[in-house]
């Protein structure tokens, strides 16, 4: 699965039931109260000492706080994570942790009986689903879900859970990146879905942590982590210190939707209506996307473009697959215009383009 602009690849988190590891995932950032913190003197040991004690006790408390909000989904094919998202048993995970099935088995932190779920609806264009316990049992408890907009690079996060099947345990990091675009594969259970703005991070992130929850040291849910990055010259093994989580304004516009609505009415997201296929030039490069089908008043049918077509880019990104139309596409929005360069009967044509929604 291509990251972005890299040669490097990620993979989805969700665990294989084969391999019997159970799978819960949480990750943190630093509040605004420890941001405005005066820094310590290094050459004061008394001060240095108070600022590593008060790290420990905030480090603890969103252990204490947070880890009863997150669960762990077991479907037919694996295991996965979700986060407790209200008193009525809503919780919401992946889409490529749920996988085509409706019913789920789900273990909350607070008891080690198993619960019963159903799927309440799957959104795969954005990796995230919700599901519901039949039963709601005492001392469940939701998360706390913070604000996109005031996430930070440079902010500490703590990943919680079972990776590789070693239950609850902690490690930390930081937000390395923001508004990464990465594309999943559809390989091994993945949806295929191009996200937009989702958040890197150094925390360690590994198969089971799918689902999970990226908090910050307020205790406060900024995203969900759905993949890592693998590199391809080790043999497609995890490239450590590069995960990515799924941003918290998407997770609730998303979840609220389906709860209120049984599924996504507003995507929030741009497309040009239209089914294609990546074309290779004579060099079998990928060189472009071929129009199959263009829908009948859709966003490319109404500025002139034809079945036949090969889109070569949008705006200033050339577009050479599938995956990086996508791409090119996941930071618009729906209404919004955008020059569409494309190839017809050999003659490259320009079109202006009125986005429409998935």
């Amino acid at each position: 699965m291509d990251i972005f602009h890299s040669r490097a690849r990620v993979r989805r988190l969700l665990l294989p039931l084969a391999a019997g590891i159970c799978a819960i995932a949480l990750v943190s950032g630093c509040s605004d109260a420890a941001s405005e913190s005066p820094r310590p003197d290094p050459s004061d040991p008394a001060s240095a000492t108070r600022t590593a004690s008060d790290l420990q006790s905030d480090y603890q408390a969103v252990i204490k706080d947070v880890l009863p909000s997150v669960v762990q989904i077991q479907t037919t094919e694996g295991l996965g994570s979700g986060i407790v998202y209200d008193t009525k048993g809503h919780i919401v995970t992946n889409a490529h942790v749920v996988g085509n099935e409706r019913t789920f088995k789900v273990t909350v932190a607070t008891g080690e009986k198993v619960l019963n779920a159903a799927l309440v609806a799957s959104y795969p264009e954005q990796d995230l689903a919700v599901i519901k316990l039949a039963s709601v049992p005492d001392g469940l408890k939701p998360a706390k879900f913070g604000d996109s907009a005031k996430v930070e690079v440079g902010q500490i996060v703590l990943a919680m859970g079972s990776p590789l099947g070693l239950s609850s345990s902690v490690t930390q990091g930081i937000v390395s990146a923001l508004g990464r675009t990465v594309s999943e594969s559809r390989a091994g259970g993945g949806t295929g879905a191009t996200i937009a703005n989702m958040v890197q991070t150094s925390a360690a992130i590994n198969p089971g942590n799918s689902g999970g929850a990226l908090v910050n040291l307020a205790g406060e849910v900024i995203g969900i982590p759905t993949l890592a990055a693998t590199d391809p010259e080790l043999g497609g093994s995890a490239a450590p210190g590069i995960g990515f989580a799924i941003p918290v304004s998407m997770v609730k516009t998303v979840a609220d939707q389906i709860i209120k609505s049984g599924r996504v009415i507003d995507s929030g997201r741009a497309a040009l209506d239209i089914t294609g296929r990546t074309v290779v030039d004579d060099n079998y490069q990928p060189a472009g996307v071929a129009l199959v089908d263009v829908t009948k008043n859709g966003a490319a049918d109404k500025a002139g473009l034809r079945a036949g077509d090969i889109i070569v880019g949008i705006d200033d990104l050339p577009v050479t697959t599938i995956t990086s139309l996508s791409e090119a596409l996941a930071s618009d929005k729906p209404g919004q215009k955008v020059t569409v360069a494309y190839l017809r009967d050999g003659a490259e044509k320009t079109a202006k383009v009125t986005l429409g929604e998935i």
